[in-house]
């Protein structure tokens, strides 16, 4: 299943590493493709020091677990996202979301799920009728249902 991550989602999993999306997304035999666009790793090094006050990691402690959860993700340009499909997501998330356009237009165009924990968004995409969003609850049943069956 191809999954699109929120920059929030990485986020939480840099914040706490024993988590259940930091499971999901490390666990070395998922059952998911992770994709982002490149605003992800843009967003990662804007937002740097506040994760190092909020982790209380040194910069090279920092610099691993980004590392590390970026290479789980395959970051996609968004100049490979055809016209259409930016202009498509613009127009749904302009009055709930600018910010998360690109992700949004690469859903559509990789035809997976968008994983966010941004409960404004989902709500108002779902009032938009766009419903392909997936919880970190469902991925982690789905990626560990042999161990809890």
């Amino acid at each position: 299943m191809r999954i699109v991550i929120d920059t929030n989602i990485i986020f939480s999993a840099i914040l706490n590493s024993n988590s259940k999306i930091s499971k999901i997304i490390l666990h070395p035999k998922s059952k998911f493709h992770f994709y982002s666009t490149n605003i992800l790793e843009q967003e990662l090094i804007k937002h740097k020091s506040k994760l190092l006050k909020l982790t209380n990691y040194s910069e090279s402690e920092l610099s691993f677990m980004i590392r590390l959860f970026l290479s789980k993700i395959k970051l996609i340009d968004v100049e490979i996202i055809p016209t259409k499909l930016l202009i498509n997501a613009e127009n749904l998330t302009y009055d709930v979301d600018i910010d998360d356009t690109e992700f949004i237009a690469l859903t559509n165009h990789i035809s997976g799920k968008f994983w966010s924990g941004d409960k404004e968004l989902i709500r108002g995409l779902s009032h938009k009728n766009w419903k392909k969003f997936i919880s970190t609850n469902e991925l982690y049943k789905w990626n560990f249902k042999s161990i809890n069956d």
